[in-house]
């Protein structure tokens, strides 16, 4: 190792301050963990933060900025992550934060990198032409991320069952978030939406958002929440194989998500005149049925369209 990381609880500390800035509702669902976990967690959060705020010049996720140089933030992305892995301070607390993580856990260069492909991706203005091309986006921005999440809990790297189905959580984020931030996204002139959804709807490209085209669109939104409630049933049965409170995090979380995902859906044509939101009181509901989630037996689910494996291959093509 050439020189040192930074203290850890600094690191930790910078890291509890980026969650609570860039996520609230995770932020909520963290405190759940045990100390060990949650500082963990709080970590592999700085990592992910700091990569997507330096890929879209952003600042905690909030407005994108001048969208120039993407090639040159992607290459300091690779470079800072690469230097942290080889067991090098990086100068940046977020950075550094997964060099101790790889110390501590079983994270690989590969899960890192699988990450770091959704940012390269949208540098090179890259769009899904259909379905299994957004789920392939999906699995890079998040769905990588939950299989890191699912070891940085203490999954073993081997448990590929498990980890399929922390990836499907992180697919199910993402596919709420897509639902809940169309309209953001067309305004940054970013369509995560399948091309193949909209030809099929007849939406000539440029015009997802005009009021002609706002009741079919509707409909290609609730296609997108099914998608995420598939994937997050498919989630939920991998929850089962964790300690309780990792368990009752992970729930919790998921009520969050799903919540905005049927939240959009039931909006219908208004679902993007205010940006949907989950209030403290609606998070603690949620957190409280996912201490009960925790408590049951989870049932069967189907398997999602496109399994992690496969989205792997996908990625390798």
């Amino acid at each position: 190792m050439t020189g040192a990381f930074p203290d850890r609880q600094s690191l930790v500390a910078h890291a509890s301050r980026s969650i609570a800035r860039g996520s609230k509702s995770f932020a909520a669902a963290s405190r759940l963990f045990d100390r060990t976990t949650r500082e963990r967690v709080w970590l592999l959060y700085a990592w992910c933060r700091v990569c997507d705020d330096l890929a879209d010049a952003q600042d905690h996720g909030h407005a994108l900025g001048p969208q120039v140089d993407a090639g040159k933030r992607l290459a300091t992305i690779r470079s800072l992550t690469d230097r942290a892995l080889s067991g090098q301070p990086t100068g940046r607390p977020a950075f550094d934060a997964l060099g101790v993580l790889a110390q501590e856990t079983g994270i690989t260069r590969q899960m890192a990198e699988d990450v770091i492909n959704g940012f390269a991706l949208d540098a090179d203005e890259w769009r899904p032409r259909s379905e299994a091309d957004m789920l392939r986006y999906c699995y890079h921005v998040a769905g990588a991320v939950g299989v890191m999440m699912a070891v940085v809990m203490g999954v073993p790297p081997g448990d590929e069952d498990t980890l399929d189905r922390a990836c499907d959580l992180g697919i199910a984020f993402q596919l709420a978030n897509i639902a809940r931030d169309v309209w953001e996204d067309d305004a940054a002139g970013r369509c995560y939406l399948p091309v193949e959804w909209l030809v099929e709807a007849d939406i000539p490209p440029g015009q997802l958002m005009k009021p002609p085209f706002r009741k079919v669109l509707v409909g290609m939104v609730g296609r997108l929440c099914d998608l995420e409630a598939v994937y997050e049933a498919s989630a939920r049965v991998g929850a089962a194989r964790l300690t309780f409170r990792q368990r009752w995090a992970i729930l919790s979380a998921a009520n969050i998500y799903g919540a905005i995902a049927r939240e959009v859906e039931e909006r219908g044509e208004h679902a993007w005149d205010h940006r949907v939101y989950t209030t403290k009181a609606q998070k603690l509901r949620f957190v409280a049925s996912g201490f009960a989630d925790a408590l049951r037996r989870p049932g069967s689910a189907p398997i999602p369209p496109v399994t992690r494996r496969e989205l792997i291959e996908m990625a390798r093509n």
